[in-house]
């Protein structure tokens, strides 16, 4: 490229990087005193600065440098919150391992990732433990306790080698710390994907990327009109921060300065308190955690109104928006996966829409979205050609944004794949309506090919959880010699309901045109529960296995 087309710049001038540290200075700067709350503890946003100082000077003293890579196994913890800022700004990668794979999959990640230290919740101690001989490049073992200010003490370990535990080294380490200048295409983060084929792939983003993210996401959020994150909110994360740095979020909430609660983990009991607590405005969860909380008894007495919550996940039912809408929830979907950092779209009402009936409401909040700031969207057919934007037209999901996965870590194979064509693959059928809304019609693996058509399993999963005595669904095709393959509807009942009755009002919505008759479901099987991955994803290929 020819040099005149460069900004010219001074001698003197200096280019300043797009790094984190960025983002939790603005927050401390606008809101020092305002609050980070988890369990009985309480901190302060400039606690937060001096504590992250803390820890990147207790992992320097152990030895953690520019370039190593951190793993955390821990709950949703401020400890957490203080990891995802001063690991990456010491210049090291910040691997967040996901504590619900299996012990094989979690010693996969470690190994994989090539971490050099571990932080680790004392609940995840004999994991550790069972795998300590296997493990190759960890060197550091870091305690994190919750039981250390009580009179049992702090948990040990007899054959894992601690370097300590994580507030007794916070409280040794210096109350400053000098981080390196670092350029923004440093590597910040890397967890692994959870899909339901082969091992766990490794994806990761720069500095650079996170702040971008950040940014693009506020922006998206921030203002006036339904479901807005903005100053005045209270956040709880109900997402794992190891999956996909909790959407980003704690990002965002840190640079606003918002106060910020930390559940720990997951307990119907605990979240509900927190909520009525801390008087809780934004959130975000998968759908079964909302079903999860609505359900409880403890909510029936509770006023969730005005409650902003963004789903993700796996697809939003009507039905159960309709049940939080009519509690007072402002739910709407968002959209995006591992690979994507993670956020694409969200399904923000326009301000017409906004004075909608529920029902009206409930069609475009349970969307897939529309495309937040510098996402690019296409919708392609096999050979990258777009499909018209008539909210009939299918086909697969490619995007492109600034802070996207570059690739599998040390996987070049199934990088080129994801990144065929210059474009990131999703895997996800859809299709997108003239004015922009997209809406995810299925996985292109979970898509029932059946009679020569496509049967979304999503669309009829959102059918079949219309009847009153179905409380969750999964849809999944079997092998079929006559029609390739046939839909089977497994479902939990939450009240009265059987094969027929079901089939009867799938029917009926087939009589209606809503969807093919081919889509009417061979057989219904009641289940006690239905098989999902370590985010609470439907495992659809254990069910398929299951039902073969």
């Amino acid at each position: 490229m020819s040099s005149h087309l460069n900004i010219p710049r001074s001698a003197s001038a200096v280019e300043s990087s797009l790094v984190i540290n960025h983002i939790l200075e603005a927050g401390v700067r606008k809101a020092p005193d305002q609050t980070i709350t988890y369990g009985d503890r309480t901190f302060t946003y400039r606690d937060l600065d001096e504590r992250v100082r803390r820890l990147a000077g207790a992992l320097a003293a152990q030895g953690v440098k520019p370039g190593d890579t951190v793993a955390v196994m821990d709950w949703d913890t401020n400890r957490y919150l203080e990891a995802f800022f001063a690991i990456p700004m010491m210049g090291a990668v910040l691997h967040t391992v996901n504590v619900r794979l299996s012990p094989e999959q979690i010693l996969y990640t470690i190994n994989h990732a090539e971490d050099d230290a571990i932080l680790v919740n004392s609940e995840f101690l004999p994991i550790l433990e069972e795998l300590q001989d296997r493990i190759e490049t960890v060197k550091t073992y870091i305690l994190l306790d919750d039981t250390s200010s009580q009179e049992e003490g702090v948990k040990s370990s007899d054959s894992l080698p601690l370097a300590g535990e994580y507030e007794e080294l916070l409280a040794k380490a210096p109350a400053q710390y000098d981080f390196p200048e670092l350029d923004e295409n440093t590597r910040a983060t890397t967890f692994y994907t959870t899909g339901t084929t082969g091992l766990p792939k490794g994806v990761y983003f720069s500095h650079r990327q996170l702040v971008l993210h950040t940014f693009a996401g506020r922006n998206t959020m921030a203002g006036v009109g339904q479901g807005r994150f903005n100053e005045d909110d209270v956040y709880m994360p109900i997402t794992p921060m190891f999956h996909v740095h909790a959407w980003g979020i704690p990002f965002m909430a840190t640079m606003m300065g918002v106060k910020q609660v930390y559940p720990g983990r997951y307990e119907p009991a605990t979240l509900l308190k927190l909520l009525v607590t801390h008087k809780v405005t934004f959130s975000h969860c998968v759908p079964t955690i909302i079903q999860m909380l609505l359900q409880a008894e403890a909510a029936k007495s509770i006023d969730l109104s005005g409650w902003k919550v963004i789903i993700g996940g796996s697809a939003l039912p009507k039905a159960l928006a309709m049940g939080a809408l009519e509690r007072g929830i402002d739910i709407y979907t968002g959209y995006g996966m591992s690979e994507t950092c993670p956020l694409l779209t969200l399904a923000q009402l326009t301000p017409e829409l906004e004075n909608a009936d529920l029902e009206t409401q409930a069609d475009y909040r349970t969307r897939t979205g529309r495309p937040v700031a510098m996402v690019q969207i296409r919708i392609v057919d096999g050979e990258m050609n777009d499909v018209p934007h008539d909210n009939k037209s299918q086909g697969e999901v490619v995007v492109r944004a600034p802070w996207l996965t570059q690739g599998y870590l040390n996987d070049p194979d199934k990088s080129e794949e994801l990144w065929h064509g210059g474009w990131l693959h999703t895997g996800d059928v859809a299709v997108m309506s003239e004015d922009g809304w997209l809406k995810i019609v299925d996985r292109i693996k979970d898509v029932i090919k059946t009679g020569g058509e496509w049967v979304s399993s999503i669309d009829l999963e959102g059918l079949v959880l219309q009847h009153p005595g179905v409380g969750e669904c999964a849809v999944v095709g079997v092998p079929d010699e006559k029609w390739g393959e046939r839909p089977v509807a497994l479902v939990v009942k939450s009240g009265e309901a059987d094969e027929e009755s079901i089939k009867a009002l799938v029917g009926d919505y087939a009589d209606k045109g809503v969807i093919s008759r081919y889509g009417i479901p061979d057989r219904v099987v009641f289940v006690d529960e239905l098989p999902r991955t370590s985010v609470g994803k439907l495992d659809k290929k254990k069910m398929r296995a299951e039902m073969v």
